[in-house]
């Protein structure tokens, strides 16, 4: 089973990310589910948000608020530590699902449920583990945290801890990067923030505000912890913006060595009536699917085995995501100059001086 853990704090678009990567997997023909492992989202109350599990219909938040006395993060709590002692019952809620579509979780905000907690890493553990699920942990972070750098700071290390902590596949997002121009002008270009580049010119700009001079140690410390692991980088979406989109199911895929042909193959399998208890993916080996007649022998195309990173640098697609949203930074003329021209052209300069 291959499929996405969303997680994020609160308000940083994770409904909307699953409800709209449902539509995605919709037109590219991929066959999927949303399940939803938030007590507090209520399923009902959105048309485009269709799950095929709901822990509802394990917990109710509100009733452990009652019962149990707790606030609404302690009954959170108490929620995914229901779940992870009654995991039989998602199991059984999965199976169905595990050989025929592609999974995608969707987690509650809270951030000590996936940075701190245990239960969600235990659950995480036991899918790959046990259970042989292959899963990628898609971070949603609001990209209008980028126009303020401490916030920003913030999320790195909220991004670093996470990762450190679930021991996933991890692929960060910057959230809703077309509303980032309603919040005002960023200090640096946007593939300054998705890169994590040289966090110096960072902390040199929030050093030289008067009033945290007192932090400045502070500061670069953090800076320093944050660029010697080299873990956190971001990709910039937009989740009306189909490009942006597919880059991000391009990563995703890619981390967990998904490729289309997976379930392709499987169809293929059920249409011809034949019958396999084999879950090995292609790209693992191709031999328990000749032995088990999924995918004759003579049809095996190791090229079409693997999933294909993006088309495009993800820095050029940021700054076209950067282009047509806030326009945060200027294009030259002479871009359409590829690197070989420009290389020809120095060298024709140097010739003739």
């Amino acid at each position: 089973m291959f499929g996405q853990i969303v997680i994020g704090p609160p308000g940083c678009g994770k409904t909307t990310y699953c409800a709209g990567m449902s539509q995605y997997f919709t037109l590219l023909g991929r066959p999927h589910k949303i399940i939803n492992l938030d007590p507090g989202n209520d399923v009902h109350d959105n048309e485009n948000y269709e799950c095929a599990v709901d822990i509802n219909d394990l917990v109710c938040l509100e009733n452990v608020q009652e019962e149990l006395n707790l606030g609404p993060n302690g009954a959170m709590m108490y929620c995914l530590e229901y779940l992870e002692a009654n995991l039989d019952w998602l199991k059984e809620k999965l199976e169905p699902l595990e050989k025929e579509c592609y999974l995608v979780f969707d987690l509650p905000g809270q951030v000590e449920l996936f940075n701190l907690h245990e239960s969600l890493k235990n659950i995480i553990a036991i899918m790959q583990n046990e259970w042989h699920y292959r899963v990628v942990t898609v971070h949603l972070v609001d990209g209008h945290l980028c126009v303020d750098p401490w916030k920003y700071v913030a999320a790195l290390m909220l991004s670093l801890s996470t990762m450190l902590h679930l021991e996933t596949p991890h692929v960060n997002v910057l959230s809703k990067v077309d509303l980032m121009d309603k919040y005002g002008e960023l200090a640096f270009n946007l593939d300054f923030y998705t890169e994590v580049q040289d966090l110096s010119y960072l902390a040199e700009y929030l050093n030289s505000d008067p009033k945290f001079k007192e932090y400045n140690k502070l500061t670069n410390n953090i800076m320093e912890v944050i660029e010697d692991y080299g873990l956190v980088r971001f990709t910039a979406m937009s989740i009306e913006d189909f490009d942006s989109v597919n880059r991000v199911c391009q990563l995703c895929d890619k981390s967990i060595g998904y490729s289309p042909e997976f379930h392709k193959n499987l169809k293929t399998q059920q249409e011809k009536g034949s019958s396999s208890s084999s879950s090995t993916h292609p790209a693992v080996g191709p031999a328990s699917y000749f032995k088990s007649g999924v995918i004759p022998e003579r049809d095996w195309d190791p090229r079409k085995a693997y999933s294909k990173m993006p088309a495009e640098p993800i820095s050029a697609a940021n700054l076209d995501i950067t282009e047509r949203f806030f326009k945060s930074v200027k294009v030259n003329d002479d871009d359409d100059v590829t690197f070989e021209e420009e290389k020809e052209e120095k060298e024709k300069k140097t010739v003739e001086k």
